[in-house]
């Protein structure tokens, strides 16, 4: 489902999956969701990202009832998402020239170290986005005012020896602190893996392609 560019960009590998029905909708315009995978799935050879919570967005049931575009670029080895964000906002440009994506419904997610992505590329770019959902990762307390009207639901699991709690939560509060209303689940006696459960919930499906970014 997910296919990978032709030719392949040599600044940020990626793959994208188009949504069902996209030729014979020639007048709609589709949300797109863009992924941020962990740090263990970095790499060049354009596969690994798709490892850990990408594979959720292709399910028949859920092509079906949301049709949308995933972008899931791929970290090069030994850098972290924070020095890619040019990259990636580059690569939402061209997809946007390329496709009709429908520019109030961007999305970003990520886990791990895609989580703390997400919160970086938020911070930066915080009127691109519809709608976050940061998993397992944490943020710049002091940047929560740039996001506190972004619709936000963070995840994170209690027993994460990883990425502690506590960077989820400290963001949740300076958010909060700012004036910000984000969703918070943690889920309790859950290690690392706050992922599998998150994009396995049609309720957090429900709750993210319902957002739209006010024109």
């Amino acid at each position: 489902m997910f296919k990978a560019p032709q030719p392949e960009s040599p600044e940020l590998k990626y793959r994208l999956m188009i949504p069902d029905g996209y030729e014979a909708a020639a007048d709609t315009r589709f949300p797109l969701v863009l992924f941020l995978h962990g740090a263990g799935e970095r790499g060049a050879d354009n596969r690994r990202q798709l490892i850990h919570g990408a594979a959720q967005f292709s399910k028949p049931e859920h092509r079906k009832k949301y049709a949308c575009f995933v972008a899931a670029p791929q970290c090069p080895s030994g850098r972290w998402w924070s020095d890619s964000l040019e990259p990636v906002m580059e690569l939402l440009k061209q997809l946007q020239t390329e496709y009709r994506i429908d520019s109030g419904r961007i999305y970003v997610t990520g886990l791990s170290m895609g989580g703390f992505g997400t919160f970086e590329l938020t911070t930066r770019y915080p009127d691109v986005f519809a709608a976050a959902a940061p998993i397992c990762g944490g943020g710049d307390p002091t940047k929560a005012k740039t996001i506190a009207t972004l619709p936000l639901w963070v995840f994170h699991g209690d027993a994460d020896r990883v990425v502690p709690v506590g960077f989820s939560r400290s963001m949740i509060k300076a958010i909060e602190e700012a004036g910000g209303k984000p969703k918070y689940t943690e889920y309790p006696g859950v290690g690392h893996d706050a992922w599998t459960a998150t994009y396995a919930d049609p309720e957090f499906h429900e709750w993210l392609f319902a957002q739209k970014k006010a024109q």
